[in-house]
């Protein structure tokens, strides 16, 4: 009895001892619970203003600037009966993630649309995925916690694993949107497109046994035997050009173009920022910002910085010298917008371009043609890089850029098309500006030029042309031609001679503009030469000139010269 009853006090301190450090440990906590709470309402409590950025964000389609067409094709392929997995193009700051949002409430109003009233619409950035190649986390598709790791808890002491959702199971019969999707890693992108294509996630342990599955929760049987649900759809955005894209992915999804601002909508964006500011500005101001953005962001930023000037120099208008200050202060340089000459000119060319985020803009492309010293004539071409060496490992290869190619295939058209023997002259094309150059694009455009530089004839001002040409003088098809038409509008041009197979019935309906599809390369120089003008010629020291450009150069000290 007294062996008994110590055993029995021993265990009841035992107990008692284990009780009150249970109560103390739970205090403990309770009162370190309850005072981070404390310090996380006063975290929430501190609010500084709305930054310009989120007060400017879009909160319904019509506020997004210049976008119409992309939006169009966004609800085209999400609001329908069999949404569609997407992938949207652009440059930042254009809308492509306000669109996506402003999308799946506009499917919800549908009837005919699958998602429901509580679809969501679950927003991760590619570029700050991260996973353990053992499977211990993977936030995109999904992970196990085995028993063996810190933290399994009661299943894990049993020897349970415990499947854990990831993004694309949160998205189920939502929106998944993919920032930046162009900077997943590969293996994560092989595992997205397993799960886009089974609409379900498989995940694997060592620890779970099939043939003794009976041991484990339902819930876990169900997971590990016929997977998690995951029939989302994917947004993707992406900086990126389409061909950096993995191809298997492009493959499962429809592919939407957002377009870099004009000028004009930079300055509405502009307006509108300064306004919810509520503050007033210089009237040069939106002209001013659209001359120097190209989207929204850099529009919202500039604002904001010269706004932050004015309120800290105590005015409420925001003057001219506080943007030209922040400008100058962050070395923004201005968009190429350039216009028409005011005549025509020997060897001078109206080119289109695309640059940017299919942005067109007008191309200068200048031509001079001078007769040989030589038995063959030499072909110089300034403005572009003329070869590009490329090194990898021990090889180094060294290729010529497509405009060297181009004015190599105009040279054999004019032998060919216009029997003009073209080794007798030295000729000389440049592309002033500085900007790069699209070879083929720009092969009717080099083709005229030459020629009006060789038959000393000029080519008008008020005429631009686009489109690659064959060796037989056919012209070819080539893209981003409704930017480039947009572009000589605003230049100034009054006619553009476009391939035929470019030709879109959408076209008649631009205004004050001339629009003429062309197959071949006589029907450019039909339009585009002026025949009829005559060109008064003045020599002086052997060079022939004349109002409209240099014509030929007549001795070897002034072919020297004009080459130099």
């Amino acid at each position: 009895m007294i062996i008994q009853m110590f055993f029995t006090i021993v265990i009841g301190l035992y107990f008692f001892n284990a009780l009150k450090t249970q109560k103390i440990n739970k205090s403990t906590q309770s009162r370190d619970t309850s005072k981070e709470m404390e310090n996380l309402k006063k975290l929430r409590d501190i609010k500084l203003s709305i930054p310009l950025t989120e007060k400017s964000r879009p909160k319904k389609f019509d506020e997004i600037i210049g976008q119409s067409s992309g939006i169009e094709a966004l609800k085209a392929a999400i609001c329908g009966p069999n949404p569609q997995h997407v992938i949207i193009y652009g440059p930042p700051g254009v809308g492509k993630t306000a669109a996506a949002r402003l999308v799946l409430e506009y499917a919800k109003t549908k009837k005919h649309s699958p998602f429901r009233q509580d679809a969501k619409f679950i927003e991760i950035d590619s570029t700050t995925i991260r996973f353990d190649d053992r499977g211990i986390a993977d936030p995109l598709i999904g992970s196990v916690h085995d028993p063996i790791y810190q933290g399994a808890g009661p299943l894990g002491s049993a020897g349970v694993p415990q499947p854990k959702p990831g993004a694309v199971t949160k998205a189920h019969g939502g929106v998944l949107f993919m920032d930046e999707i162009g900077e997943l890693h590969p293996i994560e992108m092989n595992k997205l497109l397993k799960v886009m294509e089974d609409r379900k996630v498989f995940l694997d342990s060592a620890y779970y046994n099939s043939n003794s599955s009976m041991n484990y929760p339902q819930y876990i049987r169900e997971v590990f035997e016929y997977g998690l649900p995951a029939d989302f759809r994917l947004i993707g955005a992406t900086t990126r050009r389409p061909e950096e894209i993995n191809p298997a992915i492009r493959s499962r999804s429809v592919e939407v173009f957002f377009r870099g601002l004009t000028a004009e909508e930079t300055e509405l964006i502009a307006k509108n920022a300064v306004k919810k500011m509520g503050m007033e500005m210089d009237e040069e101001i939106p002209s001013t910002v659209g001359k120097y953005t190209t989207n929204g962001r850099e529009a919202v930023n500039l604002v904001q910085l010269a706004c932050g000037i004015a309120i800290n120099h105590e005015r409420n208008k925001v003057l001219i010298e506080d943007l030209e200050w922040v400008i100058e202060n962050g070395h923004f340089t201005p968009r190429p917008e350039v216009k028409i000459k005011n005549k025509p000119q020997i060897g001078y060319v109206n080119g289109l371009a695309v640059f940017g985020a299919n942005m067109g803009t007008l191309m200068e492309i200048e031509a001079i043609a001078m007769k040989s010293r030589n038995s063959d004539g030499i072909i110089n071409i300034t403005g572009v890089v003329e070869r590009e060496e490329i090194k990898s490992q021990n090889r180094k290869l060294i290729r010529k850029s497509n405009a060297r190619c181009s004015i190599e295939n105009v040279m054999t058209i004019i032998k060919n098309v216009y029997n003009i023997p073209c080794h007798d002259f030295d000729i000389h094309v440049n592309f002033p500006g500085g900007g790069p150059v699209d070879g083929p694009s720009a092969g009717v455009s080099m083709t005229t030029a030459i020629y009006s530089a060789i038959k000393n004839i000029p080519v008008s001002n008020k005429v631009a042309m686009t489109g690659e040409v064959s060796i037989h003088g056919r012209v070819k098809p080539i893209g981003g031609v409704t930017a480039k038409i947009k572009a000589a509008i605003k230049a100034g041009v009054e006619t553009v001679i476009i391939p035929k197979d470019n030709w879109q019935k959408n076209f008649e309906n631009f205004e004050g503009i001339k629009i003429i599809p062309v197959s071949n390369i006589n029907e450019v120089i039909e339009v585009a030469v002026i025949k009829s003008l005559e060109v008064p010629s003045i020599e002086e020291n052997g060079i022939m000139t004349s109002e409209y450009g240099i014509i030929s150069a007549q001795s070897k000290e002034c072919n020297e010269s004009v080459e130099n």
